[in-house]
């Protein structure tokens, strides 16, 4: 099983890039996370999120399904369900099933798999860039974007850990760089690009 594993702070552009990635190269297939956050609008279950109740949430990790999980901020969970990364994985037009995770659960699938994961982080230009870019979005309040911030002071501390770092100052050159370093990814896993 070969893991791309893309993971940014909140607005950095990621779910963005991820959409991008998958159009351009062959093969690909993305797992759907689970979270107890409320839907946004024109999200829909099984399709953005698997939508679960902390209690759910709760209970399906206790059964040990999940492959990675966080508490991303107080009381909103976000997991990997390892039954949709094997039902992924087993599909026969997949060469590699593409994870959008926060930081640590994306360190943690690396410390699982190896060189089977290779792990990008998506940095925005800087934090002012970021907080424009989250203000633009309209989806949080002055205090959850003032959260998202502080946290991601933290992960950006995390990049070097990644496989590589690709800053999206610009999302055209963004998404080249990211296509580039997942067809050389597969090509290292003896998967040719059939594009």
């Amino acid at each position: 099983m070969n893991l791309i594993v893309l993971t940014a702070p909140s607005g950095a552009g990621k779910t963005t890039i991820a959409r991008r990635l998958m159009a351009e190269v062959e093969g690909l297939r993305f797992s759907v996370s689970a979270t107890t956050r409320d839907p946004r609008p024109a999200e829909r279950h099984g399709v953005d999120y698997f939508f679960l109740s902390p209690d759910a949430f709760r209970e399906r990790l206790d059964a040990g399904d999940f492959l990675e999980h966080e508490e991303v901020y107080p009381g909103r969970f976000y997991g990997t369900l390892r039954q949709e990364v094997e039902r992924i994985a087993r599909m026969d037009d997949v060469r590699a099933v593409v994870l959008d995770i926060d930081v640590k659960g994306a360190l943690n699938v690396k410390r699982l798999y190896g060189d089977a994961a290779r792990t990008l982080f998506i940095a925005p230009p800087s934090l002012t860039a970021l907080a424009d870019r989250l203000h633009a979005r309209g989806t949080e309040t002055e205090k959850q974007v003032t959260t998202r911030l502080e946290r991601a002071k933290m992960e950006m501390a995390t990049a070097p850990e990644f496989d590589a770092v690709i800053v999206n100052d610009d999302l055209d050159a963004a998404v080249a760089e990211t296509v580039a370093h997942v067809r050389e990814f597969l090509e290292s896993r003896g998967m040719r690009d059939e594009a």
